[in-house]
């Protein structure tokens, strides 16, 4: 039990990343859309490539979506509109026009003309409740259908043309009076209609909508079948008008029909299996060309969190309208693993997601072609993402390339560009913008993660720092010195194209340690007083060797970065302090333990804290050197670094012998200025 518990604690970095893959791989599945795959691609106006294609089983032809629209218009075209009728209203105004009407037209009044107005009122209202009065003024054609209902059954149908609105009811009048030559009586006659008209018709809006969307509901979507072994298209024939609806329909009914009950569990098998060969494939990456980034747990969650966020979004996205597809910002994926890590990575995580992401959107191949050609030019265009304009000019060429892409799809596709989406434009100005959220997501991935970026770097750079400042107070030999191997380091990790920004914060901050005892290093022993006189030798190695544990302890409290500690560790590796291991060998003939002088380590594991290593040793001794000349430089460079390879300083770091001998190069011509060397002019 003991050993299977000391061999799961010697493995739980592999362990972890396992449980990490499967859950990534099922999480991912669970998002992919529950449906099966057509076998075969086809695009519209383009050639059938496959061979001749016969219905595998009967389905129905689909209407497409032009069909389906225009028998929406039609239904919409023809819907009838529903109003509730008050029949009290009717009555009430035929009640008040028999009280009212003594009272407006006086005795005096010619019988016969009497009686006429007092017909005319009545047919008036007949008139107006024939039908019904509108409430309100509703703007709909005349000739649209009309129910009208009393309580919940149809009252009358009639057209709206025949419903009086309330701006039509002195025109009503005055027809009624003008057609029995009454004309001289409109004014009381109109003053007694206003007096008792009341509208007795309201619009049912919700019922209407109701009955037209139980109409919409209604509607077939597909038109006539076909049968088992039916020629649906020939090999080379142009996939275009019913082809193209044929193999739609085919699609849409072979797509439900494979994801059933009964083969549920094989297609989610087989979508996991999938799913689980393209992380495998990015673990492998990692494994074998980023070992350092494979071996940091936190780097691997970070790497499979950022792939799965990308995907959730595209998800939630396409769930809801597949026409906001490209406004999901995938480039920032690149632009992240190129600010954290380096650019091969963070291309190829692009387009193992992107892969990923073909199961999930509509015109998979479209939208991988556009992703991964954006995620090419991200990659080739962003560098230096410290500096503000340089995002803001690769977003700008990464929406170019998105425009430029879809524009070609567009027209290979539909062979115009008069009907082309001006809109879909919009969303990748839009993607763009959304790109430059890329700044902040940057920062709160620091916080998050612990990782450091360019952007950091160039924060931590700052001479002006609180502890740079409190370094160039108390040792101000050692900042002097932290300064010069800085543009040491910087010109050597140019040349070799390594990470400049970080071997020149590693150097700013390599010999903080430095600050404990400022006094007992000789770049600070200004007055001439060298306090290792009072001490042994080994008390003296023991002091300087502790400059590296207390500049560790003195970066945690700062709060700097691992990446930034990793050059105080290193920046001696595994070698000796060598001045006093001398002066005790000389003093002393017995055998000297050789641990008691060298540094604790562990040597240098990158490119970067291997060029700060040659710096810092070249920097430092290059003081001794007494008239300087150029074979004397060459010489002396040569010496130092030399002695590091044989000491094997360099072992664990990514770096050849070439990029030494580079680095070698720099060196020499760099104390050559230092030291203002000039040629020796002949005699």
């Amino acid at each position: 039990m003991k050993d299977f518990i000391n061999r799961l604690y010697q493995n739980h970095s592999l362990i972890y990343k396992g449980l990490l893959f499967i859950t990534t791989t099922f999480l991912i599945v669970y998002l992919f859309p529950k449906s099966g795959k057509f076998k075969y691609n086809f695009e519209k106006g383009k050639p059938w490539q496959s061979e001749n294609y016969y219905a595998p089983f009967d389905f129905a032809i689909i209407k497409s979506e032009e069909e389906v629209q225009q028998e929406k218009d039609a239904i919409e075209t023809n819907a009838l509109l529903y109003f509730n009728l008050d029949s009290i209203v009717s009555s009430r105004a035929t009640a008040l026009f028999e009280t009212k009407f003594n009272s407006t037209f006086s005795d005096t009044i010619p019988r016969l003309k009497r009686n006429l107005l007092f017909s005319t009122g009545k047919e008036t209202l007949e008139r107006f409740y024939q039908f019904g009065v509108l409430d309100e003024a509703y703007n709909f054609p005349d000739d649209k259908p009309v129910v009208i209902l009393k309580g919940r059954t149809i009252y009358e149908k009639t057209y709206f043309s025949n419903l009086i609105k309330p701006d039509a009811v002195l025109q009503v009048i005055t027809d009624m009076l003008s057609a029995k030559n009454l004309d001289a009586y409109k004014t009381n006659f109109a003053s007694l209609f206003f007096d008792i008209i009341g509208p007795n018709l309201t619009y049912d809006r919700s019922f209407t909508e109701k009955v037209l969307q139980d109409d919409f509901d209604n509607i077939s979507y597909s038109r006539g079948s076909i049968e088992r072994g039916t020629l649906i298209i020939s090999k080379g024939e142009i996939v275009e008008g019913e082809k193209f609806q044929l193999l739609n329909s085919i699609k849409s009914e072979y797509e439900s029909q494979v994801w059933s009950e009964s083969n549920y569990n094989w297609i989610l098998f087989a979508y996991t299996l999938l799913v689980a060969l393209a992380l495998l494939m990015l673990l492998l990456f990692l494994r074998k060309y980023r070992n350092t980034v494979f071996e940091d747990n936190t780097k691997v969650t970070f790497i499979f969190f950022n792939i799965f966020l990308i995907i959730l979004l595209t998800t939630l996205v396409v769930n809801y309208s597949s026409t906001y597809i490209y406004v999901v910002p995938i480039c920032i994926l690149p632009l992240v693993f190129k600010a954290f890590f380096d650019a091969r990575l963070g291309l190829f995580a692009h387009v193992i997601t992107v892969l990923l992401l073909g199961f999930i959107v509509p015109n998979s191949y479209e939208y991988m072609f556009l992703q991964i050609i954006a995620g090419i030019v991200t990659i080739l265009t962003v560098s230096e993402l410290y500096k503000r304009a340089n995002l803001f000019i690769s977003v700008g060429q990464i929406t170019l390339i998105y425009i430029v892409a879809y524009f070609a799809f567009f027209v290979i596709h539909e062979g115009t560009v008069e009907t082309i989406k001006v809109e879909t434009f919009i969303w990748f100005i839009l993607c763009g913008l959304a790109t430059l959220f890329v700044q902040p997501l940057i920062y709160a991935y620091e916080k998050i993660f612990g990782l450091v970026s360019d952007v950091s770097l160039l924060e931590l750079s700052d001479t002006n720092t609180k502890l740079l400042k409190e370094l160039s107070n108390k040792a101000p030999g050692t900042f002097h010195h932290s300064l010069n191997v800085a543009n040491l380091g910087e010109s050597c990790a140019n040349e070799i194209g390594a990470n400049a920004m970080l071997v020149r914060v590693g150097a700013l901050y390599h010999d903080i340690g430095k600050m404990k005892n400022p006094t007992y290093f000789i770049e600070n022993q200004s007055t001439g007083i060298n306090p290792h006189d009072e001490l042994s030798s080994k008390e003296s190695a023991k002091i300087i060797i502790e400059h590296v544990i207390n500049g560790i302890e003195t970066a945690r409290k700062y709060n700097l970065p691992d990446r930034v500690i990793d050059f105080i560790r290193t920046h001696h590796g595994t070698s000796m302090v060598y001045y006093f291991y001398m002066k005790e060998k000389e003093l002393q003939d017995v055998i000297i333990d050789k641990v008691d002088y060298c540094y604790p380590g562990p040597k240098p594991f990158s490119k970067e804290t291997a060029i700060l290593m040659m710096c810092d040793s070249v920097e430092a001794a290059s003081k001794s050197l007494k008239e300087p000349t150029s074979t004397k430089i060459d010489a002396f460079v040569e010496n130092i670094i030399n002695k590091q390879i044989e000491e094997d300083q360099f072992l664990n770091a990514n770096i050849t012998f070439k990029e030494i001998e580079s680095i070698k190069k720099v060196l020499k011509h760099k104390l050559a200025n230092i030291y203002h060397l000039r040629i020796e002019y002949p005699e």
